[in-house]
């Protein structure tokens, strides 16, 4: 009998809005022929839309049948998981001969090493190995400190006194992220001048071993043969590199410290919604604000992004037929009165 080789799987982790996403969404655009199963927190959030979702064809449970995995166009699985994880991880591992690569993308606020240990557990150690971690940084925010709860205020303090360096939790988060990485994506590259970006990959290196490498991306592009490939064998060497949470246990430890909740708006007018969103988060200790927009008379659906005080916005699909035109925003951030945010914004755009 044939010994199938371990499969290989690569954790994509990184910050609040620093590219995961349009990084996983770039590797499966480029897939050229590889049977990846991509392992994420919702279909919505990489822009995979029904029309483009299969029935599972590869032995679905009746369990997955119904909506946890399904079959992309181009061959690849796409799983959500909440608190799913081993079930889905056993799924993979019986299949994993009509594999080639598991891709599993973590939230904004995960810790990448608890994930990377889970892979020493016996019935996945024995069939899959951590190609690799891959730390996407959004590099215009590190280049302006939004990592931290209160970048301006913290990060005098810590050029004052190095021994405030981790008063943030959110700088903690970030170095836990790059301790973890077998790879560092500098993304959004493009934003930054020569000097800002010199200076981000200066900050990034202090917190890496020599032999982690790190690459700058625009948008996540890079070719796969960068990104698949490195054979790091992450869960042999996790427990020997040090993070700020390694006695706190295994489970996620942002719950206590960040909060986030949706607000659902109407229809808005575009310029109103980008002033109603930077002033609350002048006002508010609003970490990242993402969600779909309407606007009035637009066919189609306004995707915002916005990271301290930057936003982004594109157009990503035209409305349905079958869904009601509205607008819902997900606010992340830290002690925030969700009561009074929401009427902010109802208020301001009224």
């Amino acid at each position: 009998m044939k010994t199938l080789a371990k499969l290989p799987v690569t954790i994509v982790t990184g910050f609040l809005g620093a590219g995961k996403t349009t990084l996983l969404r770039h590797m499966l655009d480029n897939a050229e022929g590889r049977r990846i199963a991509v392992i994420v927190n919702e279909f919505g959030e990489l822009g995979i839309d029904g029309e483009i979702l299969k029935q599972c064809s590869i032995g679905c449970s009746e369990e997955e049948a119904v909506g946890r995995v399904f079959e992309l166009a181009n061959g690849c699985l796409c799983c959500t998981v909440q608190e799913e994880f081993f079930p889905v991880m056993r799924e993979l591992v019986a299949r994993r001969g009509d594999l080639d690569q598991i891709l599993i993308e973590t939230s904004g606020l995960a810790l990448p090493k608890p994930l990377v240990q889970a892979f020493q557990w016996p019935e996945i150690r024995n069939a899959c190995t951590v190609d690799a971690v891959i730390t996407v940084v959004d590099s215009p925010a590190v280049a302006a400190g939004t990592f931290a709860a209160h970048p301006e205020q913290v990060d005098e303090l810590r050029k004052q006194d190095p021994n405030l360096d981790h008063e943030s939790p959110l700088h903690e988060l970030f170095e836990d992220q790059l301790a973890s990485a077998d790879l560092v994506v500098l993304n959004k590259a493009d934003l930054l001048d020569a000097e800002a970006l010199a200076r981000v990959r200066a900050e990034v290196a202090e917190e890496l071993p020599p032999a982690v490498k790190i690459v700058e991306a625009n948008s996540g592009q890079l070719p796969l043969s960068v990104l698949l490939g490195l054979n790091a064998e992450a869960e042999l060497h996790i427990d020997s590199r040090p993070t700020h949470h390694d006695h706190e246990g295994h489970e996620d430890h942002d719950h206590d410290e960040f909060d986030s909740f949706h607000v659902d708006l109407p229809e808005v007018e575009e310029r109103a919604l980008l002033d109603a969103l930077s002033a609350l988060v002048e006002r508010h200790a609003v970490l990242r604000i993402k969600g779909f927009v309407a606007i009035p008379g637009k066919p189609m659906r306004l995707l915002v992004q916005g990271v301290g005080k930057r936003f982004d916005k594109h157009f990503d699909r035209a409305w349905r037929s079958d869904e009601t035109r509205g607008t819902r925003l997900v606010v992340i951030g830290q002690e925030l009165d969700q009561a009074t945010i929401a009427n902010e914004l109802r208020t301001a755009l009224a």
